[in-house]
Order: structure tokens, then sequence, then C-alpha cells
């Protein structure tokens, strides 16, 4: 319905220019009147300028193809261009005949009431479509009937000045006619300068004064949007598309990245009702970001479900456990590799001299401030962590224990090798009897974190 009342619209008005050009320029021709003729120009300027602006809404109202994404209505900016070079031409010619006309002081010009008579008529049929022409181009946001609303408003008041000077002529002031001539051309100049200011703006994508700040306090109110990083704005016609980046917490799942993208849309639509909204949401470290949260985004960066983490403050060096859930029945190597490359990222991120030990079934204890056990204590556990792994079973060699005295008890690292053909179900059974063994001897242990090892073969020596 918007569409068609602009096209309707735009049609009447070019064929109202279209019959005043030519009775004007009769008139004008009969009479004498420059200032008849120079309004004649105009309105056959103002034919042209309907009769692109008629093309244009046409051709503007086509939906986006593929290759014009953004659709067509900058075909209604460009034919707000055309007006206004057709304005600039008219008012140069005018004001140099009207010039020429006070210089040289010839002015032969018979004021008729048939002239007088259109004059008036064209003055009232100006003002009814230039308000007709106003109100539709602000319903629908179209510039080039706006430049049409403009041009004709211009013309009611040229059209003013020239019955002033057919009245002076009649009076016996033959050059008023020049003189008002010049001041038509004044105006359509002014009409020109305005019009072309905002289709240029247009154009070069200028953003509307105060979109681009609104949209940005809009996004910032959004909890979860740390930083607006850019708005864009591109006015296309009656429509407005806005492109923003914002940055999230990295933290963030991917799904709730997804609803943050969705509802910062929502609230934009809602508060520019003409706009094609894009936003976008990107992760960034915070500075708040604690141990505990960059290894477990290490962790799910990679794909790797960790769980339990544990992280202590060794006097400015942090020591980092965490549980690692793999396939029970994935072999011990393929395990170990992908623990290996876990604590390796942990490390990159963390720096080198971050101890990582990754293990399975551990317990949530949240970060806690820690301290190197006393060698004595460190040694005792040392020696019964080697007698339980002397058993004969699938552990053996322990090694790098590790004890560390926290406010909720202690806590023992330590690693160990277990036979490279046992799955991770057999070898975590392995490695948990030797940590419950461990426990039920020194009560004080809060936890006991094995990090298992698939054993290096024997080397075979061949007698010679």
């Amino acid at each position: 319905m918007t569409s068609n009342r602009k096209h309707s619209v735009a049609l009447m008005s070019m064929l109202v220019s279209a019959s005043f050009a030519a009775t004007k320029l009769v008139l004008g021709l009969l009479t004498g009147s420059l200032a008849l003729i120079s309004e004649a120009t105009q309105n056959t300027a103002d034919f042209a300028a309907t009769a692109v602006t008629w093309w244009a809404v046409r051709l503007g109202d086509k939906p986006a193809d593929a290759n014009h994404p953004y659709g067509h209505a900058k075909v209604e900016s460009v034919a707000a261009l055309v007006e206004v070079v057709l304005l600039f031409t008219a008012s140069v010619w005018i004001g140099y005949e009207a010039i020429a006309r006070l210089i040289t002081g010839s002015a032969e010009v018979d004021a008729s009431m048939i002239a007088i008579g259109v004059l008036a008529a064209s003055i009232a049929i100006d003002f009814w479509r230039s308000r007709v022409l106003r109100q539709v181009a602000r319903e629908t946001g179209s510039p080039a009937l706006e430049a049409d609303a403009l041009n004709f408003f211009s013309d009611m008041l040229s059209s003013g000045v020239v019955l002033v000077g057919m009245a002076c002529v009649a009076l016996g002031y033959p050059l008023a006619d020049a003189l008002a001539a010049l001041v038509v051309a004044g105006f359509i100049l002014f009409a020109a300068i305005h019009l072309g200011h905002r289709t240029l703006a247009s154009l070069i994508d200028t953003a509307p004064a105060g979109v681009g700040q609104r949209a940005e306090r809009i996004l910032m109110a959004m909890p979860t949007v740390v930083a607006v990083e850019r708005v864009r704005v591109r006015p296309a016609g009656a429509m407005l598309f806005v492109e923003a980046s914002v940055a999230v917490s990295r933290a963030l799942p991917a799904e709730q990245v997804a609803r943050v993208q969705d509802e910062a849309c929502r609230r934009l639509r809602e508060a520019l009702p003409n706009a094609d909204v894009t936003v976008g949401a990107h992760p960034r470290a915070l500075d708040s970001e604690t141990a505990e949260t960059r290894v477990r985004l290490i962790a799910g960066n990679r794909g790797d479900a960790i769980h339990h983490v544990i992280v202590q403050d060794l006097g400015g060096r942090l020591a980092i456990s965490f549980d690692l859930e793999v396939d029970g029945r994935m072999e011990l190597v393929k395990a170990h590799d992908i623990a290996s490359a876990l604590e390796g990222a942990i490390k990159d991120d963390l720096g080198d001299d971050v101890e990582v030990d990754a293990h399975i079934e551990p317990i949530a204890i949240d970060e806690m401030a820690g301290e190197d056990a006393p060698v004595e204590r460190t040694g005792a556990i040392d020696r019964v962590l080697r007698s339980l792994a002397e058993g004969g079973g699938p552990v053996h060699d322990v090694h790098n224990v590790r004890v560390r005295r926290t406010e909720q008890g202690e806590v023992v690292n330590f690693h160990c090798r277990v036979d490279p053909a046992l799955s991770v179900r057999d070898m975590h059974d392995a490695v948990d009897d030797i940590e419950s063994r461990l426990r039920r001897a020194f009560p004080e242990v809060l936890r006991v974190i094995g990090h298992a090892e698939p054993a290096r073969p024997t080397p075979v020596r061949i007698a010679g």
C-alpha cells in the first residue's frame, strides 16, 4: 500500500509539472516575460526531475537481490541528485538572462491578466502538492519525494515573486520582471544547494545524526555485553542498515553467545523499526578471569571435558590439577597423548613454570592457597607410595611426588608408569586403588592426583 501511494503521488507530480511547463512557456513567449519564461524553464526542469523521481521510486521499491544485497533504495538518492543538477543549471541561466536585461535596460513585457491568473493558480497548486509530497515522503522515508516537495515549495515562492513582478510591470515598472527573475534564480539556487547537501550525504552513507550513539547505548545496557567494538549505520532510502560488533566474555558458552546476538538485534529493531540489523558477538579475555576459568576455556576450546579443577597458589607459582574425561575404552597411550597436549596448551597460556597434572575423578575444590609440605612429610608419603606400587600390580615407577598443605588438607601429586596395553578404565582402577590406600595411611590427605604414563618398552639387548 505504501509503495503504491509513492508511485501515484510521483506520477501526479510529474503530470502537473508537464502541464505547468507548457502553459507558462507559451504565455512567457507571448508576453515576453523573462520571469514567466524562467518559471516555465523551472517547471520543465521539474518535469524532468519528477519523471526521474517516478522511475526512481518504482525501481527503489524493488526488493534486495544477489547483485543488490542492500536493495535499490539508493536509486532515489541518484534521482534527487539529477534534480539538483537541473535546478542549478536553471538558476544559472535565469540569473544570467536577468542580469543581462538589467544591464541593458531592455524589457518589453506584456503583463496580461491571463499570465497573472496562471501564476496565481500555479502558487495554489504548488502549495497543495508540496504538502502532499512532504507528507508521503515523511511516511515512506523517500528522499526523492522529499526532494520534489522542497522543489515545489521553492516553485511556490518563486511564482509569488514573479506574480509581484508582473504586477509591478502592469504598474509601469518593466524592469521589475528581470528583478523578479533574479530573485527566482536565487530561490532555485538555494534549493539546489540545500537538496544537494542532503543528497550527497545519503549517497556517501552519512549516518543520521545520533543514531549510532543511540544504538551503542542500547547495546551497552545489556549486562552480557562487555564492550561495543563498532557500530555502522548506512541509510538507503527509508531503510537503515545497522551493523554492530560487540565483545562478550569468552567464558560464555556458544549457545549463550548466540542468544546475546539475538537479544541485541531485537532491542535495536524495537528502537529503530525501519532498520535492518546485524550484530556480531566476539569473545574477549577479561581481566577478571581466574586461572580456573582460563583452564576450563582452554579445555573447552580443544574439545576436552574436564571437571574438579584445583588451582594452588604456591607463593606466586601455580599448581593446577583436574580430571580429564575420556572414553573408558580408549587405549592408555592415546589418552595420555590427549592429557599431555592439554597440559602443554595450559602452560602455553599460563606460563611454563605452571605445574599441570591431569587425572580422572577428582573432587570439586575451589581455588585455594597452598604451600609445600616439609621435606620430611613429603619423604614419608613418597616412601609409602613407592611401596604401594611394588606389589607386582600394573602401576610402578612412582616419581615426581609433591605434597602441598592447604586450609582444607594436604594435596598430593605424583607420577607413575602403567602398562601401555591397559585401557583407561583399568588404568584408573589401578591408580585409584593406590590413591585410596594412601589416604587410609594418611587421613590428613584431602586429595591425591596420580598422573599415569605409559611405561616405555624395555629395549632388547643382543649379546654379541
